[in-house]
């Protein structure tokens, strides 16, 4: 089956489409990648999209517009992602959608808000969709994340030692091979805070790292967003820019006077290798496979792998899987589960009482037309 992933990070610069043909084979499900492309949202949308997400305000008729225009940009990535990878024969389409919230309190999480009408997609490529994957696993007493987890697990059983997967996007998560998976605070979400507040919108992330690597660490600044809770709280864990915003960033730097921006992305460039290390560590791992953004900024990687002394660390592109791809991967595999009837939720990550079928169907243009149940559920994934 030739399934088209979609899916948008916390970052919210692009949208990346990554194309597979993925089949079952036994206790398998085998992953052919066939590319990504991206599309950037237009700056409009980009702007609107930033206004709505906390801790700013907005309203249903702005949710609306959202839910249509970003539902109309995924589409558009899907119609090209269908022509130019799959030369119009793709048979699904998996869309995570953009999530603006994130319901957490006191380490619950109550609900999830994923933006990006699957109907528009549908309409557009005449395919069926999967989308709004995140809700089922809340409502089964779950996070609703890291959804990348499973095929995270599937996907590192067998390899030798205690490898543990790490996506570098706004928020950074692990998963390790037991199962226990979390958001180990901010990946680049408020690196790329600081970058768009200190250039006044005109950078929207600290390219090639380099305003990090101008800077110094200001150990106030450092040690202050290190005393952050949510750091200390158990997995499963998952937050978002609810809690990881410019404003959160603004109250951490009063009374600090003035600090250069070069200054402050360095901090918090530490910031983040710190509290991923902190938590790669604390799993015993032996390997790190990284994706996500974050693996193009060349100081984060570096502090990264200064402070993991004796521990593997590389990127998932040098195991097959391009990193820049891998989370839009992993929603073509969920939802390729998905219409399988095959659950896409390892409770052991997501604190969920039971591993639940994820997702939502839009039909296509000629309805639904579902493959049997599957009749072995797959643990290992295998790319060819």
């Amino acid at each position: 089956m030739r399934v088209i992933g979609l899916m948008s990070g916390t970052s919210y610069d692009a949208i990346d489409a990554a194309a597979a043909e993925l089949r079952l084979a036994g206790d398998s499900v085998v992953l052919k990648p066939l590319g990504m492309v991206s599309r950037a949202y237009d700056h409009e949308l980009r702007e609107t999209l930033a206004a709505a997400l906390p801790p700013g305000a907005t309203s249903a008729a702005e949710m609306c517009r959202l839910d249509t225009r970003i539902g109309q940009a995924f589409a558009a990535a899907a119609v090209r992602a269908d022509r130019e990878l799959c030369d119009g024969r793709a048979e699904l389409v998996a869309s995570h959608g953009q999530t603006v919230y994130h319901w957490v309190t006191e380490g619950r999480v109550h609900g999830t808000l994923q933006l990006g009408q699957p109907a528009w997609i549908a309409e557009a490529t005449g395919l069926p969709v999967v989308a709004d994957f995140r809700p089922r696993d809340i409502a089964a007493g779950g996070q609703g994340a890291p959804l990348v987890s499973l095929v995270d697990l599937l996907w590192l059983r067998g390899r030798p030692g205690t490898p543990v997967a790490l996506n570098l996007g706004g928020i950074a998560n692990l998963t390790a091979p037991d199962g226990t998976a979390f958001d180990t605070g901010p990946g680049c979400a408020l690196i790329d805070a600081a970058a768009r507040g200190f250039s006044g919108g005109r950078l929207a992330y600290d390219v090639d790292g380099a305003l990090a690597a101008r800077g110094e660490v200001h150990q106030v600044l450092l040690d202050r967003l290190l005393a952050e809770p949510y750091y200390a709280l158990p997995a499963p864990r998952t937050t978002g820019k609810e809690l990881f915003h410019l404003g959160y960033l603004r109250e951490a730097l009063a009374g600090l006077g003035t600090l250069s921006a070069e200054d402050v992305v360095a901090t918090l460039t530490l910031l983040t290798a710190r509290t991923v290390a902190d938590a790669v560590r604390a799993q015993g791992a032996t390997e790190v496979i990284a994706s996500g953004g974050g693996t193009r900024n060349p100081v984060l990687m570096r502090e990264l792998g200064r402070l993991l002394p004796g521990v593997a660390l590389r990127t998932s592109d040098e195991l097959g899987l391009p990193s820049a791809a891998k989370e839009a991967y992993a929603f073509a595999v969920l939802g390729f589960l998905t219409v399988h009837g095959l659950p896409g939720t390892a409770p052991a990550s997501t604190g969920a009482r039971h591993a639940r079928v994820l997702g939502s169907l839009t039909p296509g243009r000629d309805g639904f037309r579902l493959p049997p149940p599957a009749r072995e559920r797959p643990v290992r994934l295998v790319l060819e």
